[in-house]
């Protein structure tokens, strides 16, 4: 299990992590967040990883929107998880991470940033999940679902 944050600023930009994955030899844009560790439930490990990751401390996260589960063998054995997406409202900010640029590469995380709603619907990049910039349009369109909404990959 783990927790991911949907992070959008008052502009309605959503931060984005770029992460490197060789086994696709491409890479992919995600929310911030990461697995569980003892001790932790998806929510203390969201907060620990946007601490780590973008430097957010103590965030309030709003309510849990989406899930989505996504199995693929990598490096180090790690296969996948299922992950919880909280949304996120904040002022934008500066990243500023509490982990170095050697251990967020380590982990595949090669770049930060802010990404518009035109940014998000004109880009031939890779986002997880696939159906992000739509997902997320709608979402803040709309706003929270009545029920988590599985994403899928």
């Amino acid at each position: 299990m783990g927790g991911a944050g949907l992070v959008v600023d008052e502009l309605d930009r959503v931060l984005l992590l770029r992460y490197d994955v060789p086994e696709l030899a491409s890479s992919v844009w995600a929310a911030p967040g990461g697995g569980v560790e003892d001790g932790e439930d998806d929510r203390d490990a969201l907060r620990r990883e946007l601490a780590e990751e973008v430097g957010l401390r103590d965030p309030v996260l709003g309510p849990p929107v989406w899930t989505r589960t996504h199995v693929f063998p990598m490096a180090g054995g790690y296969d996948g998880q299922t992950e919880r997406y909280y949304l996120l409202r904040t002022p934008s900010f500066e990243p500023r991470p509490v982990r170095s640029a050697e251990q967020l590469s380590a982990e595949g995380i090669t770049e930060t940033r802010w990404w518009t709603a035109a940014d998000r619907q004109q880009t031939d990049e890779l986002f997880a999940p696939r159906r992000l910039p739509a997902l997320l349009a709608d979402l803040l369109a709309s706003g929270p679902p009545g029920a988590v909404l599985d994403v899928g990959m």
